[in-house]
């Protein structure tokens, strides 16, 4: 399929592993010109390399809880044609506690990550999106919908606060032809899943997914560029949910019995 990217340039927070390194790959296989971020700048550096064989791939270290390297990334990368066409909010992390344990260090932390990094992507997106307009994605989590008791409170507090942003910028923006869009990924082969979760907790969760698996990063990775796409421009607005079916059913082993 030609998701007419050719020449975009796109921005993928958080890019150097996971999730984001799997959009910035399947970005750069459609022809944008991607620049990856990372506050590791050895990973990031690494990321680069693997990637440069497949596209114009840049790397701009920071830290993504921080407005002023938020606001040079867009700055830099803006600096090929003068505008950001594709923007994807992914910066993550998380701290796996009951919420009467999270301590104020801790709290500011997850919310910096998860909530702020979002926030000021978008606000320094949408300045080089106003004159030509552009797309959005924000990475949220299937906790948003479904969280997970004694592991994720405040995380799954911060991926519902980006449903809320979604929705609020799509409307703000939408008279600047700017798409705002999430995705929620469910149980995704990435390391921050294998070190939060035992094998045998995760193969308690994934009895109740109905492709009965995790995800590979790709099969996320792809209904973003979709999004991030002009294949998609009838779409704003909205949370695209990549979770398998995840508790989508109440018996959902009945879903592996063939008639």
């Amino acid at each position: 399929m030609n998701l007419e990217l050719k020449g975009k340039i796109a921005v993928v927070t958080g890019g150097s592993k996971g999730i984001g390194f799997a959009i910035a790959k399947e970005l750069l296989k459609e022809g944008a010109q991607v620049f990856i971020t990372g506050r590791d700048a050895e990973t990031l550096n690494n990321a680069k390399a693997e990637l440069s064989s497949i596209g114009k791939i840049e790397a701009l270290p920071g830290d993504g809880t921080k407005i002023s390297d938020i606001e040079e990334w867009g700055r830099k990368a803006s600096l090929v044609t003068g505008k950001i066409d594709i923007w994807v909010n992914n910066i993550g992390t998380n701290k796996a506690k009951k919420s009467e344990f999270y301590d104020e260090e801790e709290l500011d932390f997850l919310t910096d990550t998860l909530f702020k990094s979002a926030l000021f992507g978008t606000q320094t997106a949408v300045k080089y999106m106003k004159e030509n307009g552009g797309s959005i994605v924000n990475i949220s989590s299937l906790a948003a919908r479904c969280a997970t008791c004694g592991r994720s409170n405040v995380y799954a507090s911060m991926k519902a606060a980006l449903l809320a942003l979604t929705k609020t910028s799509a409307g703000e923006y939408a008279s600047y032809k700017i798409r705002v869009n999430a995705v929620l990924p469910g149980y995704t082969k990435t390391p921050l899943l294998e070190k939060g979760f035992p094998k045998p907790t995760l193969d308690r969760l994934l009895s109740a997914n109905l492709i009965g698996r995790m995800a590979e990063p790709e099969e996320v990775a792809k209904p973003v560029v979709f999004l991030a796409s002009p294949a998609s421009s009838y779409i704003t607005g909205t949370s695209l949910e990549v979770s398998g079916g995840q508790n989508i059913v109440l018996n959902p082993w009945e879903s592996f019995e063939k008639n």
